[in-house]
C-alpha cells in the first residue's frame, strides 16, 4: 500500500523562485512532448513517452539550457508520469485525449526518491539545499517518491511511502457499520449518528461572487491586457478562498473516514454514480460540496491499513427503497419523499437511515 503525507513547505524567496522555475520547466516539457506525440498521433505514428523523454535529451542542453538550472526531475518526470498516464487512459478509453497544461494552474513537479533526504522536519531538494517543512514524516516505510506543488500561495511536499497492509480480521455484528452518503447531511450511519457536513462551497459562495465580480472591473480582465496589482491582489483573495474551502472540506471527509477505519472492522456503503448525478443541474454544487468520490478514496486505503473491511454494494442496490424490518421493495419512493411507510410491515422510515441498516447488513452477508 502506498500513502501519501503532504506537508507545508516554508520556502524563502530564493528557494520560492527556484520552485517556480522548476514548475515552468515541468509544464514546458509536457507541453512540448504532448505537442510531439499529438503531432505523430495524427500522423498515424504511435509514440511512447519514453521516446519523448530520450528526445528531449538530445536537444534540451542546446535549445533549452536553462532547463539544467533546475532538478532533472522536473522535466523527466512531467513526462514520464503526467503525459505517460495521461496517454494510457486515453488508450485505454478511461479518459479523454491529454490536455495541454495552463500556467498558474495545479503547479507542481515530481521528484524522485533518489534525489532528495529528509531529516526531520527538512528536505534536501536537488540544485537548491535544504528546505524546512512544518512537521516531520509521520510514515515509516520505503519511500518512492515526492511531489512539490502550489496551493494558493502556499507550498507542500506531498511524499509517497510504501506500507505493508494490515490483516482483515472478520467483524462481527456491532464491529459493522452501514454509511450512507447524502446531500443534506454528509454520512448517515446504521447506528444512528448524523455527521451534518459543514457545506464550505455554500458557505463561502456569496464571498466567492463577490471577489469575482470586483475581478472582473480590475485592469488585466480582458484578454491581451496587462494585468494591474489590484488584479493580482484579488486573484489571490479568490485563491486563497477556494483553498480555505477546498481544506475545510477535506477536514470533514478525513475526520468521517478515519473514524469509521479506527473504530469498525466491517463498512458498508454504496457505489455512486458521482458523475451521473453531477448531471442534474438542482444537486450538482451540493454534491460537489459534499466531495462523495472523495469519502469512498479515502476509505479505500484506509481500511486496508487499519484491517478493517470495505464493502461496496452494487449499484443498483436499492438501499433506500428497501424496508430494513421486512425486505419489501417500495418501487415508488422518489427522491424528494425523506420518509415513507412500509406497505408491508407498517414500519414508518426514515430514508437515509433505513438506506445505512440496509448497507450494514448487505456488508455482512457479503463480507
Amino acid at each position: 500500500m502506498i500513502r501519501g503525507h503532504k506537508i507545508r513547505l516554508y520556502p524563502n524567496n530564493k528557494q520560492e523562485t527556484y520552485f517556480k522555475k522548476a514548475c515552468g520547466i515541468a509544464r514546458f516539457s509536457y507541453n512540448w512532448a504532448l505537442a510531439e506525440w499529438k503531432r505523430r498521433f495524427e500522423a498515424g505514428k504511435l509514440v511512447t513517452e519514453a521516446v519523448l523523454r530520450k528526445e528531449l535529451n538530445a536537444v534540451k542542453r542546446v535549445k533549452y539550457p536553462w532547463m539544467l538550472e533546475v532538478t532533472k526531475c522536473a522535466p523527466q518526470l512531467a513526462i514520464k508520469i503526467g503525459l505517460g498516464n495521461a496517454i494510457m487512459n486515453y488508450q485505454a478509453k478511461r479518459a479523454g485525449p491529454p490536455q495541454f497544461h495552463r500556467k498558474f494552474v495545479n503547479d507542481s513537479f515530481s521528484i524522485s526518491n533518489d534525489q532528495f533526504i529528509i531529516i526531520d522536519d527538512k528536505v534536501r531538494v536537488p540544485c537548491l539545499g535544504w528546505v524546512r517543512m512544518a512537521e516531520c514524516l509521520r510514515f515509516d516505510g520505503k519511500i518512492i517518491g515526492a511531489a512539490i506543488n502550489r496551493t494558493a500561495d502556499e507550498w507542500h511536499i506531498s511524499v509517497q511511502v510504501e506500507m505493508p497492509d494490515a490483516k482483515a480480521e472478520h467483524a462481527s455484528e456491532n464491529q459493522a457499520v452501514g454509511v450512507d452518503l447524502g446531500v443534506k447531511n454528509l454520512a448517515i450511519l446504521s447506528d444512528g449518528t448524523v455527521v451534518a457536513g459543514s457545506k464550505a462551497g455554500k458557505k463561502y459562495g456569496q464571498r466567492l461572487r463577490r471577489l469575482n465580480k470586483e475581478l472582473s472591473r480590475r485592469k488585466g480582465a480582458k484578454k491581451g491586457e496587462a494585468k494591474s496589482r489590484n488584479f493580482i491582489k484579488t486573484k489571490r483573495k479568490i485563491s486563497r478562498l477556494y483553498a480555505r474551502a477546498a481544506n475545510i472540506r477535506l477536514d470533514d471527509t478525513h475526520k468521517l473516514t478515519t473514524k469509521l477505519a479506527q473504530n469498525f472492522g466491517l463498512i458498508g456503503i454504496e457505489d455512486l454514480n458521482i458523475k451521473g448525478m453531477m448531471g442534474n443541474h438542482k444537486l450538482a454544487r451540493s454534491i460537489a460540496d459534499m466531495s462523495l468520490f472523495e469519502i469512498r478514496r479515502q476509505l479505500g486505503y484506509k481500511t486496508a491499513a487499519s484491517g478493517a473491511k470495505l464493502v461496496v454494494a452494487d449499484r443498483w442496490y436499492a438501499s433506500s427503497k428497501t424496508c430494513s424490518a421486512c425486505g419489501y421493495v417500495n418501487s415508488s419512493l422518489e427522491l424528494k419523499d425523506r420518509e415513507w411507510l412500509c406497505n408491508n410491515c407498517g414500519v414508518v422510515h426514515d430514508r437515509d437511515y433505513n438506506a445505512s441498516v440496509n448497507l450494514k447488513k448487505y456488508a455482512m452477508l457479503n463480507a
